[in-house]
């Protein structure tokens, strides 16, 4: 039985003489919810093998469940974020399509930010939002494996394309007599084809390594979707070497693409120091200044998640990471729109219905 206090305790048990209660499959759980006098019972339905151990089917997501009226806020909040952020990152895609002025290196790598926020919320977000309704929430063995798989790739592939825009801003600044020739369209392709390629090989890893553990009834996610850290602590079986690669490859893919963006950054301020106008100090630094404010907000909420005294109340560490995976996404085509004179003049020419014209005018250029 499992029993989810007001303190927010979690106590497993099976029910092996339940005379009190309705019939059951055999090798069920119940979950019980108990939040001042409400309670809350549903059976968790489990398979036993020949070996007369219970094996998961499905996987319930505690999320904040003993916080109902909380709940209802996060829905209304978590719906509207994430309508901006589809909205936004979609017209970002679709203004980049269309008008010539931005099919250039720069928004190419954007475009492909965009639709790794769309596909990144997209794979956690709605089904979030359907279980703030639910009484209890629930999520299959399978569709928790690919939540699992799909919001750990694409994090992870942000990371890497972010350091290939850092390049891009580097080659645009620091070499700007080169850099269409250097960053051409195949020279692009490649690089947004590593840091998918990486993101997603490294998810394809850890997927193998978690869900060939053995996991025998213990099938309570303490968090709002499938995260690789909440799923490996149901596990049966040893997962040290489970850990250990985690820890490996979260240093691999997020280290070495900050140390790049930061040397990026170095010889990029260094060559805009030595501009001798204001005015063209100013032109060179706002070219990457979106980049860099999109940098700090995500690595600054990863450090800080990460780095943060560890907090006796789950509570927080759960809303740190819906701010994580739901506001972060979102503020990327805010502060592109709002930094980015080429956007605005784009997002205008869309609204005056200019945009067939200039596609007629301007040949593309990546």
């Amino acid at each position: 039985m499992v029993k989810l206090s007001s303190r927010g305790r979690l106590d497993l048990l099976k029910v092996t003489h339940p005379h009190c209660l309705p019939p059951r499959p055999t090798g069920a759980y119940i979950f019980v919810v108990q939040t001042g006098k409400r309670v809350r019972m549903r059976w968790m339905e489990s398979e036993t093998n020949g070996a007369n151990q219970t094996v998961v089917t499905e996987f319930l997501l505690l999320g904040l469940h003993d916080h109902h009226n909380l709940q209802m806020v996060l829905f209304v909040l978590c719906l509207g974020i994430y309508s901006v952020n589809v909205l936004g990152n979609a017209l970002l895609i679709g203004l980049n399509m269309l008008d010539p002025r931005l099919h250039t290196p720069m928004y190419f790598f954007l475009s492909n930010l965009a639709l790794m926020d769309i596909c990144g919320t997209s794979s956690f977000v709605p089904l979030m939002l359907v279980n703030f309704l639910e009484t209890q929430s629930t999520i299959s063995f399978p569709g928790c494996a690919l939540q699992m798989y799909l919001t750990l790739a694409l994090g992870s592939t942000e990371c890497v394309l972010l350091a290939m825009m850092a390049c891009d801003r580097y080659m645009a600044i620091c070499q700007p007599l080169r850099y269409s020739e250097l960053m051409n369209r195949q020279t692009c392709t490649g690089m947004v084809a590593l840091s998918w390629g990486a993101g997603f090989a490294n998810s394809l890893l850890h997927s193998i390594l978690t869900w060939s553990l053995p996991f025998c009834g213990h099938n309570i996610i303490n968090h709002f979707f499938c995260e690789i850290l909440a799923v490996l602590k149901l596990a049966c079986g040893d997962i040290s070497l489970n850990a250990l690669i985690l820890t490996v490859s979260s240093a691999v893919v997020t280290l070495p693409p900050l140390l790049l963006i930061f040397l990026s950054y170095v010889f990029i301020l260094t060559a805009i120091l030595r501009v001798p106008s204001a005015a063209g100090r100013h032109k060179a630094f706002s070219t990457c200044s979106a980049h860099l404010t999109v940098v700090v907000i995500y690595y600054g909420t990863i450090s800080f998640m990460y780095f943060k005294p560890k907090a006796k109340d789950l509570y927080l560490d759960k809303l740190l990471a819906l701010f994580y995976g739901v506001v972060t996404p979102s503020l990327n085509p805010i502060i592109y729109s709002m930094r980015n004179a080429e956007v605005k003049a784009a997002t205008v020419a869309l609204l005056r219905g200019d945009l067939s014209k200039q596609m007629a005018c301007f040949p593309a250029v990546l």
